[in-house]
């Protein structure tokens, strides 16, 4: 399969709050999103952690 799961963690608070799936192929690189963190009551740049 092309597609795996990968967890996203906040880069504020490094809390994971977030899976999501993505296309190795499409996307080598690592996936980043502007995501809401309930800890820190806002948006902010979410990372894929391993």
């Amino acid at each position: 399969m092309a597609r795996e799961q990968v967890i996203l963690a906040c880069t504020e608070c490094n809390n994971r709050n977030y899976t999501t799936t993505r296309n190795k192929s499409l996307t080598p690189n690592r996936l980043e999103m502007k995501k809401y963190c309930r800890y820190d009551r806002k948006r902010t740049l979410h990372k894929e952690v391993k």
